[in-house]
C-alpha cells in the first residue's frame, strides 16, 4: 500500500499543480444572495446569517406547486384536462400508495394532506438539481432535510402517544410482542434506540447523502471533461468527451433517483405512522 500510495501522490500533486480544483463540499456552501446579515459563532464554527439559494428555492418549490395545483383545480370538469389530469393523478398515488395501501383504510385520509404536500414538496425540490439554471438540490444541505425529519419524528410519535397514551406507545415501541425473559435487557434498549432516536437520522441521512454525492458527481464530470478537453493536451480530449457523456447519462439516472428518494422518504413516513397506530410492534 504505502508503495501505490508514493506512486500515486506525485500524480495527484501533478494534476493540482496544473490547475484541477476537484469538486467538494465547500461546491455546496452558496454565499447569501445579495450580502448577509452578520455572523455568530457557535459549536466553534462561523455561522453567516442571509438568504441562500436553497432558500429561495424552498420558496419557490412552494409559489409552484401552489400555483400549479391552483389552475389545475379552478375548472373542475367530469371530463378532466390535462392539468386537472395530473393533478388528480398526483394526489391519486399518494393517496392510495402511500397512505391507504400502508396506513390502512380505516386511519389513511386524516394523513393524506401531510403526505400529498411532503412528496410534491421533496420531488420538486430535487427535481431542480435537474432544471436548467437553478441545477442545485435543495436538499443537499443537511440541514433542511433534518427539518423535515424532525417534522416527521414529531407527527408519528404524536399521533402513537394520543393512540395508545404516553406509556403505551413507548413500551409499544421498545417491548416486541411475543418476547419475554432477559432478553429483553437487550432488545428493549436498542428497539427504542431503533424506533424512537435513530428514525429521524438514517431518514434524513438517506435523503441528503443522495442528492449531495449525485451532485457532487454531476460536478466532477462536468468539470473534468472541461478540464480535459481544453486545459490538457489533445491527447486527454477523448476522455473528456467520455466524461461528458457520463455527465449526460448520471443526469437522467439523478432525475430517477430525484423521484425515488422523494417517494422513499414519504413511504417511510407512511410506514412510521402505521406503525405508531399499530396495537402490536
Amino acid at each position: 500500500m504505502s508503495g501505490i500510495g508514493s506512486a500515486l501522490v506525485p500524480q495527484a500533486a501533478g494534476i493540482r499543480a496544473e490547475g484541477f480544483t476537484p469538486p467538494g463540499p465547500a461546491d455546496f456552501d452558496l454565499p447569501p444572495i445579495g450580502g448577509d446579515f452578520g455572523t455568530f459563532h457557535a459549536f466553534g464554527q462561523e455561522f453567516v446569517l442571509g438568504v441562500t439559494k436553497p432558500m429561495l428555492q424552498l420558496v419557490l418549490s412552494a409559489v409552484l406547486i401552489f400555483g400549479f395545483f391552483y389552475l389545475a383545480s379552478r375548472k373542475r370538469a367530469m371530463v378532466p384536462g390535462k392539468m386537472q389530469f395530473v393533478g388528480e393523478e398526483a394526489y391519486g398515488f399518494v393517496r392510495n400508495s402511500l397512505g391507504r395501501d400502508i396506513i390502512g383504510a380505516h386511519d389513511f385520509m386524516k394523513f393524506v394532506p401531510y403526505l400529498f404536500t411532503l412528496f410534491l414538496f421533496l420531488l420538486v425540490n430535487n427535481l431542480f438539481a435537474s432544471v436548467p439554471f437553478i441545477q442545485f438540490p435543495t436538499f443537499s444541505r443537511s440541514g433542511m432535510v433534518y427539518a423535515l425529519a424532525i417534522l416527521s419524528w414529531l407527527i408519528y410519535n404524536i399521533v402513537g402517544i394520543r393512540k395508545h397514551g404516553f406509556v403505551g406507545y413507548f413500551k409499544l415501541q421498545s417491548v416486541p410482542a411475543g418476547i419475554t425473559g432477559p432478553i429483553l435487557i437487550l432488545l428493549v434498549p436498542l428497539e427504542f434506540l431503533s424506533n424512537i432516536l435513530v428514525r429521524p437520522v438514517t431518514l434524513a441521512l438517506r435523503l441528503f447523502a443522495n442528492m449531495f454525492a449525485g451532485h457532487l458527481l454531476l460536478i466532477l464530470f462536468a468539470l473534468g471533461g472541461e478540464y480535459l478537453i481544453f486545459e490538457m493536451s489533445l491527447a486527454y480530449a477523448p476522455v473528456g468527451i467520455l466524461a461528458w457523456v457520463l455527465f449526460v447519462a448520471v443526469a437522467f439516472l439523478e432525475i430517477l433517483i430525484q423521484f425515488l428518494q422523494a417517494y422513499v422518504f414519504v413511504l417511510l413516513n407512511a410506514m412510521y405512522i402505521q406503525g405508531a397506530l399499530a396495537d402490536e410492534h
